[in-house]
């Protein structure tokens, strides 16, 4: 069965994390994507690790599936004339290169539309191409910082800590994936592409949600509350006899559910924790009371417990135990598949799911390099024109 975007080609000139993992999506989805990468060096994370497999670093292996590999020098003019020819061929280009680099090489989206005026161009910054700040460097830690998350992240009495991945970037390219979508479809109605301008740190401002807003009403910065919700109590982790469960009870029915079943004390009935704004009101109180009753069960039974009666709660896993939950492979999140260089690779799998047109990992990781030779007999270049760029350094 078809994809989705069948049909449609991307041409990824992104690197390291937001670009790969926008353009991977649209592959999942069923696009050609054609990712463009330094000769001999590649994308930069491939020398991000350990961990390698085999030399492949495990960094690159989870965002650059469903793609072709094609090293270009764009300090060559060949090589610009190469990566303008497939633009004149895409549907979709996406690149994080400096503001203005590209233009600068013939390749920005002023230049490339007038030859492909249907061209959904979508760039991806640490700042975005307006504002005072446009031309600075960034990294997702950074904009993590910036962007206000490590303020509300870190227990109450630490200091600010990072997320344990590079959300800003993840989020970056999520908020990409979907404009670029919702360009393509405004495309089927006028014909015409557009420039889209996404920035980390606009990403990162929109994930504060329900966060940022309590600091827009009421003028004040919220605190770090570590495993607790600021907003939901009791919503955070509790120790049992050998291990931290995660309880989310998220209303006064399962609060009242939870109290019952595992017959704690008649919380539910004392008026500092009748109602949620009294629980959160009267947090430490109630925490304190909790607390050492959880120790007088192992977190599988608190789990069997809170799942028999309705009650939000979960394991708190380690990476490694993630993909073997059963849950987590049923729905498909765990992949395998062969690649060149390291045999089995498992990767994170798609959590799209279309019952029409379902997404499909056909091809693992590229090589470096690894389509060159094909794509540009796509674009009617002899071998031997082939193997004189090669030779010269123009691929």
């Amino acid at each position: 069965m078809p994809g989705a975007l069948e049909g449609l080609r991307v041409l990824d000139l992104s690197r390291q994390l937001a670009g790969p993992s926008c353009a991977m999506m649209l592959g999942d989805l069923g696009a050609d994507v054609i990712k463009v990468e330094r000769p001999e060096m590649g994308d930069e994370t491939r020398a991000w690790g350990p961990p390698f497999v085999n030399g492949e670093s495990a960094y690159f292996l989870c965002t650059n599936r469903n793609k072709r590999s094609l090293t270009l020098n764009l300090k060559d003019t060949r090589g610009i004339e190469i990566a303008r020819s497939l633009a004149e061929k895409s549907d979709v280009l996406i690149e994080n290169y400096r503001i203005g680099r590209l233009a600068q090489l013939g390749l920005g989206y002023e230049e490339l539309k007038r030859t492909n005026p249907e061209l959904v161009y979508c760039s991806i910054s640490s700042f975005g191409h307006t504002g005072p700040d446009r031309d600075l460097p960034g990294y997702d830690f950074m904009i993590q910082a910036r962007g206000g998350f490590m303020s509300i992240t870190g227990e109450e009495d630490g200091p600010p800590t990072k997320v344990g991945v590079a959300i800003a970037d993840i989020a970056a390219g999520l908020y990409a994936n979907s404009a670029v979508l919702a360009a393509l479809y405004a495309r089927q109605q006028t014909g015409m592409g557009q420039h889209i301008d996404t920035a980390l740190l606009d990403a990162q401002v929109a994930l504060l949600a329900n966060v940022g807003s309590s600091a827009l009403c009421t003028g004040q910065p919220p605190q770090r509350y570590g495993n607790a919700h600021p907003m939901v109590v009791p919503y955070q982790t509790f120790e049992a006899s050998d291990g931290h469960l995660a309880l989310a009870i998220g209303n006064d029915r399962q609060f009242a559910s939870f109290c019952k079943a595992t017959q704690a004390p008649d919380w539910p009935n004392d008026e500092r924790f009748a109602t949620n704004p009294k629980r959160v009101e009267n947090r430490a109180a109630l925490i304190e009371e909790m607390s050492p009753f959880f120790k007088n069960r192992t977190v599988a039974e608190w789990l069997a417990l809170c799942a028999e009666n309705d009650v939000p709660a979960g394991p708190v896993n380690t990476v490694d135990r993630v993909f073997e939950d059963p849950q987590v492979q049923a729905r498909g999140m765990l992949v395998e598949m062969e690649h060149p260089t390291v045999g089995t690779a498992r990767l994170a799998g798609s959590p799209l799911n279309l019952s029409k047109t379902p997404i499909e990992i056909r091809r693992p990781p590229p090589l470096l390099g690894e389509h060159t030779s094909e794509i540009l007999t796509e674009l009617e270049y002899s071998e031997a024109e082939i193997d004189k760029l090669r030779r010269e350094g123009a691929v």
